[in-house]
């Protein structure tokens, strides 16, 4: 969740971000604005966030006065000392109003009913943008390799995976083959289907298609057993034993 404040105060500016980082830690402040000119010149420069906290009562005038300048697409929470704006507040695009100094409760409130008004819209959202990226990305379907002086095409759908060794990337079949690439797995990570492959290590990129069994290696890793058999162990790195899980479970 992408926030801007817009908040002449810095004490004010510092608490609301640290109040809001312990009700929704997963939230990003873009930009803290002092002014109704620094508002307006932020807003008409970058995309909407999908939150706006906005004090209504700032050196160079009220907020609202942003408005009369130019349509602000996000929804906003209003902050102020005083009460009297309230209805004027709620004219625009307004989430909630709350009156510093902001108590927790309240903005935990307040952020409970954004997260009703506009969250399951974002996620639908969310949703509808990974699938246009995935109909529109197209993935490799084979690589074209030089093996002395011939050369052959290996279908991704029968690589087991992709490993480094030495510095060196290379290509594992299903049929047990190895071939050596000049791609690096960054690289390959970007090339080939998601849904098919996974980082399982800094040193294995794996089809899911070649996994025969996987079994616990410690208390926080895994160990893979492919189709096609490697000279070492594959284990699946602790920080990612939670990505994989969810991966193999999609």
């Amino acid at each position: 969740m992408k926030v801007v404040i817009v908040e002449d105060e810095h004490f004010a500016a510092e608490k609301l971000m640290q109040q809001l980082h312990t009700i929704a830690p997963e939230a990003e402040v873009l930009a803290v604005l002092e002014s109704v000119e620094e508002a307006v010149n932020w807003f008409a420069e970058n995309p909407a966030p999908d939150l706006v906290f906005m004090d209504i009562q700032l050196d160079d005038g009220l907020s609202f006065e942003v408005f009369d300048e130019l349509e602000i697409k996000a929804p906003i929470i209003f902050t102020t000392a005083f009460d009297e704006y309230a209805i004027r507040a709620f004219k625009v695009n307004s989430v909630d109003y709350l009156l510093k100094p902001i108590e927790l409760e309240a903005l935990r409130s307040a952020m409970e009913k954004y997260t009703e008004l506009y969250g399951q819209h974002q996620l639908l959202e969310d949703k509808v943008a990974k699938v246009i990226e995935q109909l529109s990305r197209t993935y490799k379907s084979r690589f074209f390799i030089k093996i002395g002086n011939r050369f052959q095409s290996i279908q991704v759908s029968k690589i087991c995976c992709f490993f480094v060794q030495e510095r060196s990337t290379f290509i594992k079949t299903m049929e047990g083959k190895t071939y050596d690439l000049d791609f690096s797995l960054d690289q390959l990570q970007k090339m080939v289907d998601p849904d098919q492959f996974f980082r399982i290590s800094r040193n294995y990129l794996v089809n899911i298609n070649c996994i025969n069994e996987i079994v616990g290696y410690s208390s926080t890793r895994l160990k893979l057993k492919l189709a096609a058999e490697l000279d070492e162990d594959v284990i699946v790195s602790r920080d990612k034993v939670s990505g994989f899980k969810r991966w193999m479970d999609q």
